[in-house]
């Protein structure tokens, strides 16, 4: 697992957006605020990570309830259309499921580990595999194995389900697995929800989710006899872990009032415990 990283979106509906009081910017003002807001107003927009919506999302409202003045939105478009945001000037933070690549951190994005996260493979109810070798699943992805019965199971054939390009989750999987460019997907979507209503409905899938996603609507396999949670993901016996980032332009005390106090939120005692209730990993 990784080690030595400190530090870094709420979808609302059009009605939601609307009570709030329109849509979002990168821009705000500290110029009064609501009572008891320490006389700080303005906006924070954050766009990136699907894997991470229920995250932010409740962040946002915390938050929000917090600091009424500021007003908190956020678009799940995939990490790297986040960091591509924020390195254009549309978002104020970028989310991201993986770790900024060094092109992105030399355009002056500054990546903040707000939480760990396991990577849980998922497959349809009725398969009776319960647990697979790193080789397995690497030969599963990469189109060597084909049918479940090479690896345990049934006589029924694998369906190959992912992410699509650019996102954090597919990004942080196959890297860690030394698999990029390799995999042979049959489906490739663009939610992790997606990805859920997928592998429940077709038989003999196998896609891959955010921890926090995992329902039970499928069946979660263990990876070498090691089951992802909260242990295991901290310290390191499940390989398939990762950080979840959020990143800025410049380091935070760079930003404005309004997102430095973002981070100070979310990586307090109520931030971390946000992260906790969503099925992350709270920093240590």
């Amino acid at each position: 697992m990784r080690k030595g990283k400190a530090g870094g979106l709420l979808l609302l509906a059009a009605a939601a957006m609307l009570a709030l009081g329109g849509s979002g910017g990168c821009s705000g003002r500290e110029d009064g605020g609501a009572p008891g807001n320490g006389g700080m107003s303005g906006s924070i927009r954050l766009v990136g990570s699907t894997s991470m919506e229920t995250f932010v999302s409740a962040l946002g409202e915390g938050y929000m309830e917090q600091h009424p003045g500021v007003r908190v939105t956020a678009e799940f478009m995939g990490s790297s259309a986040g960091i591509e945001a924020l390195l254009g000037g549309r978002a104020d933070i970028g989310i991201s499921s993986r770790d900024l690549k060094e092109e992105e951190k030399e355009e002056g994005a500054v990546e903040h580990v707000v939480a760990m996260d396991g990577i849980v493979l998922c497959v349809d109810p009725s398969n009776t595999v319960g647990d697979l070798s790193r080789e397995q699943l690497v030969g599963i992805y990469t189109g060597r194995w084909t049918n479940w019965s090479q690896v345990g199971g049934g006589n029924m054939p694998i369906v190959v389900v992912g992410r699509e390009a650019g996102a954090g989750t597919r990004s942080a999987f196959e890297e860690i697995l030394g698999i990029e460019e390799k995999c042979a997907y049959a489906n490739e979507l663009d939610s992790a929800g997606a990805i859920m209503a997928k592998v429940a409905s077709t038989p003999g899938a196998i896609g891959y989710v955010s921890l926090d996603v995992a329902d039970g609507r499928v069946a979660v396999l263990s990876l070498d006899g090691v089951e992802a949670n909260e242990e295991t993901v901290r310290d390191g016996s499940y390989i398939l872990s990762r950080p979840l980032i959020m990143a800025t332009r410049g380091e935070i005390s760079r930003q404005s009032r309004w997102v430095q106090s973002w981070f100070a939120y979310v990586l307090g005692e109520e931030g971390q415990g946000i992260a906790a209730s969503a099925g992350l990993i709270p920093l240590e």
